[in-house]
């Protein structure tokens, strides 16, 4: 748990359920800005997902100031840190970054040997991502289970994807490697080779 200007961050119990649809407005309200890219969650979604433990929320005393979750997809060979959205009245202050450093250090924690992916047209997400050891790939290197990409369905650029048969659309796909991946290429850049002298 995070604390920092009276935010507190953690990963959402089921006492944080009762705030799914306003979660969900959040989604519709800033598709609406933005105009592109935001996939439609239904309440019920966002609230299985805080009941399994598999998000995370920022909570300004008793208001919801932002939210992520978790997705697995192929069989838990891959782990999505999904729907990150900042209410509008704390955006800018950087709480987006501290809450996808907590989702990723979860998604890792929970699921050890899936790699941690996502799709996104947010520079600043791209940025965050980045700095977490994300780097753009192909569409090809992601989860190929249709299950995620009729996530897409309600997305206004579905139509791209399709078209371009789920190999390119206006999203940049990022991919991170699984911490146990992480792990082995620290351990790796540890071993030290002695020559004879």
């Amino acid at each position: 748990m995070q604390s920092q200007d009276n935010l507190i961050i953690q990963i959402a119990s089921p006492a944080h359920a009762s705030y799914a649809e306003y979660i969900c407005s959040l989604y519709a309200e800033s598709a609406k800005e933005r105009g592109t890219g935001i996939a439609e969650r239904k309440p019920d979604y966002v609230k299985a997902k805080i009941l399994k433990g598999d998000a995370v929320v920022a909570m300004d005393g008793d208001q919801i100031a932002g939210f992520c979750y978790i997705e697995t997809w192929s069989h838990g060979q891959y782990v999505a840190n999904s729907g990150l959205i900042i209410a509008p009245a704390y955006r800018r202050r950087g709480l987006a970054r501290r809450i996808k450093q907590q989702v990723f250090a979860l998604s890792r924690d929970k699921y050890p040997s899936a790699k941690v992916f996502g799709i996104t047209t947010s520079l600043a997400v791209m940025r965050i991502n980045s700095d977490l050891g994300y780097k753009p790939v192909t569409f090809s290197e992601l989860t190929q289970d249709d299950a995620f990409w009729n996530g897409c369905k309600s997305c206004p650029n579905f139509d791209i994807l399709n078209r371009n048969q789920r190999k390119i659309c206006l999203c940049t796909a990022m991919l991170a490697p699984s911490k146990e991946e992480s792990m082995a290429l620290d351990l790796s850049d540890q071993i030290v080779v002695k020559t004879p002298q």
